[in-house]
C-alpha cells in the first residue's frame, strides 16, 4: 500500500520540483535584498503621503537607528530618472542610510507607485521634500538631494520651489536649465556635485555638447561653476561654507551604468558626507548596495523558474491535459519539429527573425514619439512604442511568410485552454510578488530589467495593451517554433532560439556601444532614451525564446507560451514606464 502510494505521488513530486526550486530562489532573493536594506538595524518601509491636488505619493523610507525625535539626523529626497521607479535608487539609498541619513527615495509623479502624470507638479519634488523635512526624525536644516537624470530635474524642482529648504545637491547624469529645469548659476543650486560620465548617452540633450566627454568645455557647464576656462574634474569650486561649492565628476560608465558603479554611489555618499552635518563616516569603498541587487537579481531567474514550473504542473491538471497531445501522434511520443535540416531556408528565418525587429526597433520608437501622443486610449507612451514595435515586428514576419515557401508549419492547440493555462500561471506567479512585496517590499531586478507587482490602476492600463501586445507575439512565437529542427538535442533547441530573438539586438547594441567607446560619440544620438531602453531587450528576448521552446516542447504549440509571454510582457512594461495621461 505503501508502495502503492509512493508510486502516485512521485509524478507530482517530479512535477512540483521546478516551481518549489523557482519560489525557493524568489524567497531568498527578497529576504537577503531587505536583509541588506536593513543591515545596521535601519528600518525600511514602504509608504504613501499626499502631494499637491492631493496626489498620492509612493517612496520607500529609510531610517537609521540613529535618527529619531528627540536626536534629529540628516536626511536626502533621492528620486530615480525617467520610466524607472523608487528601487533603482537602492545603490544610492542604502549607502545614504547606512551613513546615517533618513532617505526618502520617492517614486515620480506617474511613476511605480506614485499617482498623477508623468512630470506634473514638479515631478513631485517639491512634495516630496516637503515631507521629507516634516518627518520627526529629520533635521530640516540639513537636507541633501540627490536625482539621476530626470530625478535630476526632480530635485531641481524641489530646491527652485523651496530654495531655503536644502543644504547640498548631488546630480548624477543630469542637468541644470532647459528643457526641465531652471537656468544653474554659480550661486544655484546650492552646493552642487555634479557626476555626469564620460560615456553618457543625453550629453547633448543635458549639456549642449555632441560628446559627454567633452563636457568640461561646456559653455552652460562653465556658467554654473562661474569659470570662463574648462572645468577640470575633481576641482573644488567655490565655497562650501557659502553654498556655492561646485565640483564634476567625470566615471568611466554610461547613463545607465551609473546605478551600478560603486565610484558614483561613493562620490554620491562622501559629498553629502561634507556638506551635511550629523551622518556618520565611512569610506566611500565601504559598499554593501551591490549584494541586494545581486539578490533581486537571482530572484529574477527563479521567477522565470517559477512560471515555467507553475505551466508544467498544469499541463497535468485534467482540465489542460489535451494541451499536451497537440502535436502527438500519441501520448508519450516526442513534440514533432518543424523542419528536417537547416537549409537555406532556415537560415533565411533565424536570421530574418534575429535582425527584422532589431532594424526596426529605433523607427517604432522615434514614429511613435513623433506621430501618437498619449491619451486615454494611449496613456503610456513606452508601452505604446513596445506594442507597436511588437505589432509592426509581426506584420513584417507574415509578410515574409505570404510570399515564402517555407513558412512554419506548427500545431495550433485550442485558444480557450492556451488562455485559461497562461492566465492562471501569470497570476499565480504574480501572487507570489504580492507576498514578497508585502513581507519586504521588493521587486525582482537586476539594474533596468525590474519585474513589478502593478497597481490597480497600472492593472487597469494593462487591459489596453496586452491584446495587441499579446497577438504580436503569437506571430513572434510561431516563428520561433518553425525554427525548431529534426535531431536538435533540448540545449540546442534552447540555444538556436535564443538566437533567433536576441542576436539581433545584442548585435546592434554590441555596434552602437562599440563606436560610442572607441570615439565618445552615440551614433544614435538622435534617440538616446530608446538606446537605453534597448539593453532591456536582450536579457527579455533571452527569457521569451526560454518560456517559447519550454511550452512547445510540452505542448508542440505556440499558442501557451505566446499568451504566457503577451501576459508577462504587457505587465513587464505597464508596470515598469511613466504614465503621461491619467
Amino acid at each position: 500500500m505503501s508502495s502503492t502510494a509512493n508510486t502516485k505521488q512521485t509524478p507530482w513530486l517530479s512535477l512540483m520540483r521546478l516551481p518549489l526550486v523557482g519560489l525557493l530562489v524568489i524567497l531568498l532573493g527578497a529576504w537577503l535584498a531587505h536583509s541588506v536594506r536593513t543591515s545596521g538595524d535601519i528600518a525600511a518601509q514602504d509608504i504613501r503621503f499626499t502631494g499637491a491636488d492631493g496626489t498620492q505619493m509612493s517612496a520607500l523610507l529609510y531610517v537609521p537607528n540613529n535618527a529619531s525625535a528627540e536626536s534629529p539626523a540628516p536626511g536626502i529626497l533621492a528620486v530615480h530618472g525617467y520610466i524607472n521607479s523608487r528601487e533603482m535608487q537602492d545603490g544610492f539609498s542604502i549607502e545614504f542610510a547606512r551613513r546615517g541619513y533618513v532617505v526618502l527615495a520617492m517614486d515620480q509623479t506617474g511613476h511605480g507607485y506614485s499617482g498623477g502624470a508623468a512630470f506634473a507638479n514638479g515631478f513631485g519634488g517639491p512634495d516630496g521634500l516637503a515631507y521629507l523635512r516634516s518627518l520627526p526624525m529629520v533635521d530640516p536644516t540639513q537636507i541633501g538631494l540627490e536625482g539621476h537624470s530626470m530625478g535630476g530635474w526632480t530635485v531641481l524642482a524641489a530646491a527652485a520651489t523651496m530654495p531655503d529648504s536644502y543644504t547640498s545637491m548631488v546630480l548624477v547624469g543630469s542637468s541644470t536649465g532647459a528643457p526641465f529645469a531652471q537656468e544653474g548659476s554659480p550661486t544655484w543650486p546650492r552646493n552642487l556635485s555634479l557626476i555626469f560620465s564620460k560615456y553618457d548617452e543625453f550629453g547633448p540633450f543635458m549639456w549642449g555638447m555632441e560628446r559627454s566627454i567633452d563636457l568640461p568645455t561646456s559653455d552652460k557647464l562653465k556658467a554654473v561653476f562661474g569659470s570662463e576656462e574648462a572645468i577640470e574634474p575633481a576641482r573644488l569650486y567655490g565655497s562650501l561654507e557659502q553654498g556655492t561649492a561646485r565640483v564634476l565628476h567625470q566615471p568611466n560608465t554610461t547613463h545607465p551604468g551609473e546605478h551600478l558603479s560603486t565610484e558614483v554611489i561613493g562620490l554620491a555618499s562622501d559629498w553629502f558626507g561634507k556638506t551635511l552635518k550629523g551622518g556618520t563616516a565611512l569610506n566611500a569603498d565601504d559598499q554593501i548596495w551591490y549584494w541586494k541587487e545581486l539578490a533581486t537579481g537571482v530572484g529574477l531567474i527563479g521567477f522565470v523558474m517559477l512560471v515555467l514550473g507553475l505551466f508544467n504542473a498544469l499541463l497535468n491538471v485534467p482540465l489542460f491535459a489535451a494541451l499536451k497531445t497537440a502535436s502527438r501522434s500519441e501520448p508519450g511520443s516526442e513534440t514533432k519539429p518543424a523542419r528536417e535540416s537547416r537549409d537555406s531556408s532556415y537560415w533565411r528565418a533565424f536570421m530574418a527573425s534575429a535582425f527584422v525587429p532589431a532594424v526596426l526597433f529605433f523607427p517604432a520608437f522615434v514614429a511613435i514619439t513623433l506621430l501618437v501622443a498619449p491619451s486615454n486610449w494611449l496613456p503610456k507612451t513606452v508601452t505604446t512604442q513596445v506594442a507597436f514595435w511588437a505589432l509592426l515586428s509581426a506584420g513584417f514576419s507574415l509578410l515574409m511568410w505570404r510570399f515564402s515557401k517555407s513558412a512554419p508549419q506548427v500545431v495550433a492547440s485550442s485558444w480557450g485552454l492556451s488562455i485559461a493555462s497562461a492566465v492562471i500561471t501569470v497570476a499565480l506567479a504574480y501572487g507570489v510578488l504580492f507576498i514578497i512585496d508585502s513581507v519586504w517590499n521588493v521587486d525582482l531586478r537586476f539594474w533596468v530589467v525590474a519585474v513589478k507587482l502593478p497597481s490597480a490602476a497600472q492593472l487597469g492600463v494593462a487591459l489596453i495593451y496586452v491584446v495587441p501586445i499579446t497577438l504580436a507575439f503569437t506571430v513572434t512565437m510561431r516563428g520561433l517554433c518553425g525554427l525548431t529542427v529534426k535531431g536538435d538535442t533540448p540545449a540546442q533547441q534552447y540555444g538556436y532560439a535564443i538566437g533567433a530573438l536576441s542576436v539581433g539586438f545584442l548585435s546592434m547594441l554590441v555596434l552602437v556601444y562599440g563606436i560610442f567607446f572607441a570615439t565618445g560619440t552615440l551614433v544614435t544620438g538622435f534617440d538616446p532614451l530608446s538606446t537605453v531602453i534597448g539593453m532591456q531587450f536582450v536579457p527579455l528576448l533571452i527569457a521569451i525564446a526560454i518560456i517559447g521552446i519550454y511550452g512547445w516542447r510540452r505542448t508542440g504549440s505556440h499558442r501557451p507560451s505566446a499568451v504566457i509571454v503577451g501576459l508577462l510582457v504587457t505587465l513587464y512594461v505597464v508596470a515598469g514606464t511613466a504614465t503621461q495621461v491619467v
